[in-house]
């Protein structure tokens, strides 16, 4: 069934385009035999690398970039680290490598951390991130791996993983507000606003109970490092923690437009544990 989607939908967008098979085979630098095997998913292994090159073929949007990923491999896409470089011609080939080095370094790293823009799609994510989020189901808009305010505030899961959740929550709605401040015009914050106001619970968190716990704490999600928020790992070994959201961006990252955060574990605060913290079953959802 999942095949007979991939199938109906590469092709319907290709028709869309009004483009032949050899007309996206041409621009994927492949034969058009072997582009007909992909359109029909006569593929061995369905690589992100692959798909990312299909969806650049076919023009698709984030959104069907998305669906291509779920129709093709059952699951939300990783962040495409070529995106990165395409914010800007100006990025010079010291600041490349310098960004690999980076990348590389990131996944040394225990502590999950991850690198987004400033509409806070996930760029970059290292392995104990991935790690973290690794039981949460796919989700087509709200995967931790494509957008960590998307998935605090919509993915059904999130509760799972963001102990105190409407914490977080009012926390991700305040971030926000803070965005769409500096950026007025993004239309990826102005989108994850429009979602906000058809959910009737967290537009009156928006327009009420974010303003005042604003008021009352001066806390949002990056600024505030004081702040400890509680999470649940999926590891049973280290269970609930506290979570202190630590903002660290060298220059080369900053000048693209991106910031570095730090998930950094820290022992969960008692009022953070939910009753039955010390049972059998204090991981379950």
């Amino acid at each position: 069934m999942r095949g007979k989607r991939l199938q109906q939908f590469v092709k319907g967008r290709r028709d869309h385009l009004d483009l032949s098979q050899e007309d996206v085979a041409e621009r994927l630098e492949i034969s058009a035999r072997a582009y007909g095997n992909w359109e029909r998913g006569r593929v061995q292994q369905w690589t992100d690398e692959k798909l990312y090159a299909l969806a650049e073929a076919l023009e698709m949007s984030e959104f069907q970039t998305s669906r291509l990923f779920l129709y093709a491999v059952g699951r939300a896409p990783q962040p495409d680290r070529r995106a990165i470089f395409r914010r800007t011609d100006a990025v010079d080939p010291a600041t490349l490598a310098f960004l690999g080095d980076y990348s590389v370094m990131m996944e040394a790293l225990p502590l999950p951390t991850f690198v987004i823009d400033q509409r806070w799609d996930v760029k970059m994510a290292n392995q104990a991130y991935r790690d973290l989020f690794c039981g949460v189901r796919t989700h087509p808009t709200a995967m931790p791996g494509t957008n960590f305010l998307r998935f605090g505030l919509f993915h059904p899961d999130a509760p799972a993983v963001l102990v105190d959740h409407l914490k977080w929550q009012l926390a991700m709605l305040a971030q926000l507000a803070s965005s769409l401040e500096r950026h007025d015009e993004d239309t990826g914050l102005q989108a994850i606003r429009r979602d906000v106001y058809l959910h009737p619970a967290l537009r009156d968190a928006y327009l009420k109970d974010m303003p005042n716990w604003v008021l009352g704490s001066g806390a949002d999600l990056v600024h505030n490092e004081g702040a400890i928020h509680a999470l649940r790992h999926p590891d049973p070994n280290i269970g609930i923690q506290g979570c202190r959201l630590v903002e660290e961006t060298p220059r080369s990252v900053k000048a693209l437009g991106l910031t570095r955060l730090t998930l950094v574990l820290v022992d969960a605060p008692a009022r953070s544990r939910p009753e039955g913290y010390f049972s059998h079953d204090h991981h379950a959802a």
